[in-house]
């Protein structure tokens, strides 16, 4: 199986006079900003998911690629790659979802990580794919009262649309881990309700937008996907502290840690970041292969 990770450093000049000049106003920080964690996540995958095929790394631009990035050993692609230049620049990771199984050379099973999330214990590949079926952790919902719940509605109504379903009064909530993909699923979704998702897209997220999600839910209600769940640990940085996240990934007791970010000012941003990159540090000291 292959990694996909979407990563977006909004510190990067390029990637900020491109925002500047297709944006009104500044961007929202949780959304673009780097916590230098990425080099973790693949210390990690090496580590804990070593029967991974390939890494992609999918960027904006090639300025997005961090300088001590081994390219020869991570395959970069730019949005460009694989997404239709009208719909160019975006700003937008669940416009940037739509598009992932048309990176070039994926394998049919891949896992898609969020730069925010890193395995911390190893890991065996019935943990995502049960005799080649992708297993994800699912609940039910009825309300969605945010912006992200309205856009896993708007995602299980068109899976079940696509797959000549009725609405339901229940939608389906995947965890907010790696997803486990089937690129043979995810382009028959893309054929069969293209118009709709080229309708929807937009250069920043909007309620009018689906995600990741519609490619999980029609994989779970075509049978192509089991609910076995993932061992985790959600952190929120605006409930959890920077010491508590740190105590964690040196002592990890699930599989996987996903640490979300919130608003914050810049003092307490460099804090936390300094104490959260010192326990990767001390938990993952080695360069990985993916490093120069």
């Amino acid at each position: 199986m292959d990694i996909v990770i979407t990563y977006v450093d909004g510190s990067d000049p390029q990637w900020i006079e491109s925002y500047n000049s297709h944006v009104e106003g500044k961007p929202l920080a949780k959304r673009y900003r780097d916590w230098g964690t990425l080099k973790y996540l693949l210390r990690g995958i090496e580590r804990h998911i070593p029967f991974a095929r390939k890494v992609f790394l999918v960027v904006s631009s090639e300025s997005q690629v961090p300088s001590w990035m081994d390219t020869s050993k991570v395959c970069v692609v730019a949005h460009r790659d694989i997404i239709p230049e009208r719909y160019l620049p975006t700003f937008n990771s669940s416009m940037i979802e739509m598009f992932l199984h048309r990176i070039p050379g994926l394998s049919e099973q891949f896992l898609y990580f969020n730069d925010d999330m890193f395995p911390v214990m190893d890991c065996v590949e019935d943990d995502f794919f049960v005799d080649g079926i992708p297993a994800m952790g699912l609940s039910w919902r009825i309300f969605a009262f945010s912006s992200f719940l309205r856009l896993a509605k708007r995602s299980d109504d068109l899976a079940r649309k696509t797959l000549g379903r009725p609405r339901h009064v229940f939608y389906i909530r995947p965890r907010h881990i790696c997803s486990p993909m089937l690129k043979s699923e995810c382009e028959s979704l893309y054929e069969a309700a293209s118009a709709e998702i080229l309708d929807s897209l937009s250069p920043l997220r909007s309620d009018n937008n689906y995600n990741q999600y519609l490619f999980l839910d029609y994989m779970f209600l075509k049978g192509k996907m089991v609910n076995k769940p993932l061992s985790r640990k959600h952190f929120s940085l605006g409930a959890a502290s920077e010491g508590e996240i740190a105590d964690y990934i040196r002592d990890p007791h699930a599989k996987m840690v996903c640490i979300n970010d919130v608003e914050m000012s810049d003092s307490s941003f460099n804090r936390k970041k300094k104490v959260i990159l010192s326990a990767f540090q001390s938990r993952y000291p080695q360069k990985s292969v993916f490093e120069k």
